[in-house]
């Protein structure tokens, strides 16, 4: 077979493999060629799925599912590799039927006289809409006709065909892709035959009605714009071969990325330099300062000098650029400092980076790579007490579980931590008097105490202030110390969690009551278990998957 469990686990992930384990019942049409099998996968929807079988070189496979798409081994191929090694006796015998059946077609295909042929493809293309599009165009590109060509792709980007209801849905919109990509081979094909300049003009105008179809278009998957960026492309292509007018392509590369539609196809103004040259550069340079000075907030505005400042290397003229607009959490500091930083003034960056810590020194969510970058310039340098200043500073803005590890952390290396640690937990103790949660309920100051390792102080703070989610942490850290109050708050989540329905719920409270059970075995007390489970059993029964979860896990 040339793979096997091991690899299908290794291709996917544990979680992927697990998963597929799942869908082996829903696996059908299995179909074995010479060096693949195809299949259908039946879940949220019919998923297609092809298996290439490499011999030595193990095993690859697609799916056309959304995490599939992403060049991802998923569930799906997880689903049918592991079919096809249960059907591995059968396997050998279907790849030689298959080489037979190839072997046979090819060999009646030679024998077909001209004639023949002729019929067969016209059969063909009577029943394929998709290759008789193909060959139009084939043959319009053959004897240079380019109104056919032109009238071809712009049928292919029509998606008035695939908006059944004003709008192509997800359902819809891979099959206008598939047409999009068509259009982009097309185009390429056109530039190949020497026609590269009328491929420039057809690639501006499909690109026009992609950009204004795209708003009308759910691609949930992207597929329709990978698809326009496959146009794009064709355009870069036929530009560097036609070398078309700098002034007028300058002018149309400007339109589109300042149109409110120009974000189906993403194209780079610095992808064009070379074609631009420096008369086309100047021309969209002054360009896009009279759009800036239109309208100075205007993001594809500033995205369009930002790309051609940076092409110009006039490190000085981005940062003021980027200072005109600078971001309240210290994002735009940061960037800055990273364009300094590359440009070899060092000294520069990190002052940005530090002026971003004073501008944005009151913002309680403060961009945290901004931070990050500032102490990792100040511990190589050795300014180890500055480093610990800013986490502090930030802890007391901030007060968040992530803050106080961070100031942990950077208090160890200036060897003060037992100094601040009191002066955080007081903090932390005012917020929790006030109420003060925080992100996800609970005080901040019982994370912290928890994360520091501090049980008995944990216990202390946690009645009547902490949350489910730190009653379960607190009682997972205490079980085989304190087993007994660790029991108590194991019940009692287990009693908070009888109502709540689904897979993950049934398998959040089956480990609640695995580990009430070792609580009991600790205290000896497993009798007293049995007969609370049984008696939880017994009132929950009716749910199927919830017994099926604890049978699983031997509860």
């Amino acid at each position: 077979m040339g793979f096997d469990e091991g690899d299908l686990r290794t291709l996917a992930g544990a979680r992927s493999f697990e998963r597929g384990l799942g869908y082996l019942d829903a696996v059908s049409g299995l179909e074995v060629g010479e060096g693949s099998v195809t299949a259908v996968v039946h879940g949220t929807d019919v998923y297609e799925v092809e298996l290439i079988l490499g011999g030595d070189d193990g095993i690859s496979g697609w799916c056309d599912c959304p995490y599939g798409q992403e060049g991802n081994f998923c569930k799906h191929c997880v689903a049918v590799g592991l079919t096809v090694l249960r059907r591995a006796k059968t396997i050998p015998h279907q790849r030689a039927a298959a080489r037979a059946r190839s072997s046979g077609l090819e060999a009646w295909l030679s024998a077909l006289s001209r004639d023949e042929l002729l019929a067969l493809v016209r059969e063909q293309v009577a029943e394929d809409r998709e290759l008789r599009r193909r060959l139009e165009l084939r043959a319009a590109a053959a004897r240079s006709d380019l109104s056919t060509i032109r009238d071809r792709i712009i049928a292919l980007i029509d998606p008035r065909p695939f908006a059944r209801y004003g709008y192509i849905e997800y359902a819809d919109a891979s099959g206008y892709a598939r047409q999009v990509a068509e259009a982009a081979s097309a185009l390429r094909a056109l530039t190949a035959d020497g026609q590269a300049a009328q491929a420039v003009g057809l690639a501006e105008e499909a690109i026009r009605v992609l950009g204004e179809a795209y708003g009308e278009i759910d691609d949930s998957d992207g597929v329709v714009g990978e698809a326009a960026a496959a146009v794009a492309e064709a355009h870069l292509e036929a530009c560097g071969v036609a070398r078309p007018d700098p002034d007028r392509l300058a002018e149309w590369l400007a339109g589109r990325l300042l149109a409110d539609d120009g974000d189906v196809t993403e194209v780079d103004p610095l992808d064009y330099a070379d074609v631009l040259g420096p008369s086309g550069l100047a021309r969209m340079r002054q360009l896009a300062a009279e759009a800036l000075r239109r309208r100075p907030s205007g993001w594809a505005e500033r995205y369009l000098m930002e790309r051609l400042v940076k092409a110009e290397g006039d490190i000085d003229a981005l940062v003021a650029l980027h200072a005109q607009d600078l971001d309240p959490s210290g994002a735009t500091h940061l960037l800055i400092a990273e364009e300094l930083e590359t440009a070899g003034r060092v000294d520069e960056a990190l002052a940005w980076a530090e002026r971003g810590l004073r501008d944005c020194a009151a913002e309680t969510h403060i961009d945290s790579r901004l931070v990050e970058h500032v102490c990792v310039r100040y511990a190589k340098t050795g300014r180890v007490a500055d480093a610990f200043a800013v986490r502090r500073d930030r802890f007391r803005v901030e007060r968040s579980l992530a803050a106080y590890r961070q100031l942990r952390s950077a208090a160890w290396a200036a060897d003060c931590w037992e100094v601040e640690r009191a002066a955080a937990l007081a903090i932390l103790k005012e917020d929790a008097r006030r109420e003060r949660g925080g992100r996800y309920g609970g005080p901040v100051l019982i994370d912290a105490l928890l994360d520091d390792g501090d049980l008995d102080a944990a216990w202390r703070e946690a009645a009547d202030r902490a949350d489910d989610r730190q009653w379960e942490r607190l009682a997972d850290l205490s079980r085989e110390m304190r087993p007994a109050e660790a029991l108590g708050v194991y019940l009692r989540l287990v009693e908070r969690s009888r109502e709540p329905t689904g897979d993950r719920a049934y398998e959040h409270l089956a480990g609640l009551l695995l580990a009430a059970r070792d609580c009991h075995r600790a205290l000896g007390t497993e009798d007293a278990f049995t007969g609370y489970l049984a008696g939880l059993r017994a009132e929950l029964k009716r749910r199927r998957k919830l017994m099926s979860i604890l049978d699983r896990h031997g509860l």
